[in-house]
């Protein structure tokens, strides 16, 4: 198990590396310079020389990589070039928002897609079943902006019951602390249903095709032998052994659950790292781009050795499982 996690580890800190690097290469050839942008169409070949080389953009792209990473690497993740605020204070201020809209998410979405994939599995063929299937599969189906606009149409615009942008009311400094977590709540419900709706779809899929293949398992029809419940064969038995695939998929899920949420956050000008993120991409602003992107890089590896770790603790045979 030890030599499986730590060739997990090495192949995540490759993973990691390679983000990166393709990042600041396609960061540096898209179109589009920020110096220009900060200091505007008025700003004289002087004062643009003079702002590169300030922030180092006047050398060659590979000494800037390894500057960078050099750097990143010893904690010091540099600062703005928008802003000219550090790229530490700006993360750490954005991370809070978007770590609570993700793990509420990621939650809510394998608490009812286990519950709705296990009962398509016990109910296979039925009607049930076969809406379930469909309601799954276009929610899987659809764009995560097209379903958040969609949700802002109805909830803001037509029933006018919850807001669309924002994590907290303009007024939320001067509400006691019931209402100000009324008003975050209501802020949050938008944004936390687009995503949880589109990865129930997924994970219900997901667990409704390992419930079926375990229930085909020789110990499931030796529990139905033995005179079980059937309620009990379908939680007890046949749910628990079909878990091991699905917290591999919560795994591999984070990725999308990141990127989704990038755009889910734009939408709702949700005060997160992705729409921190999206601003910078639009300022070319390469500290802020470069830092966001490696430290989402780092927390999805990091999910994914997690994920090995409850899949290891799970079942017995994947401890014994040669590094794959």
């Amino acid at each position: 198990m030890l030599a499986r996690l730590a060739h997990r580890l090495l192949a995540g800190f490759a993973v990691v590396l390679g983000v990166v690097t393709l990042t600041f290469i396609l960061l540096h050839a898209a179109p589009g310079d920020p110096v220009e942008l900060m200091l505007g169409p008025t700003a004289s070949g002087e004062q643009l020389a003079a702002q590169r080389r300030a922030f180092g953009l006047d050398r060659p792209i590979p000494e800037q990589f390894t500057r960078w990473l050099s750097r990143f690497a010893q904690g010091d993740w540099g600062s703005s070039i928008a802003k000219g605020r550090p790229v530490r204070t700006i993360l750490g201020d954005a991370w809070p928002a978007t770590v609570r809209l993700v793990a509420l998410s990621l939650v809510l979405s394998y608490l009812f897609g286990l519950f709705v994939g296990a009962l398509q599995a016990a109910r296979s063929g039925s009607r049930t079943d076969t809406v379930l299937s469909v309601a799954t599969v276009t929610l899987f189906a659809l764009p995560g902006y097209w379903l958040a606009l969609m949700l802002v149409l109805v909830f803001t615009y037509w029933a006018r019951w919850l807001p669309a942008f924002g994590a907290s009311g303009l007024d939320a400094d001067y509400l006691s602390s019931g209402a100000r977590l009324m008003d975050q709540l209501r802020h949050l419900a938008l944004p936390l249903a687009t995503l949880t709706l589109i990865g129930v779809g997924g994970a219900a899929r997901f667990v409704r095709g390992a419930m079926l293949d375990t229930l085909t398992q020789q110990f499931i029809t030796t529990a139905h032998a033995k005179g079980l419940a059937p309620r009990y064969v379908i939680g007890r038995h046949a749910l628990r052994n079909a878990l091991t695939p699905v917290v591999t998929l919560l795994g591999l899920s984070l990725p999308a659950l990141f990127s989704g949420a990038v755009f889910i956050e734009a939408v709702f000008a949700w005060p997160g790292v992705g729409r921190v993120l999206v601003e910078a991409v639009q300022a070319r602003d390469y500290p802020v781009v470069m830092a966001a992107t490696a430290v989402s890089a780092v927390l999805v590896v990091a999910g994914n050795l997690l994920a090995d770790v409850l899949a290891a603790w799970l079942d017995p045979r994947v401890r014994t499982a040669p590094p794959a």
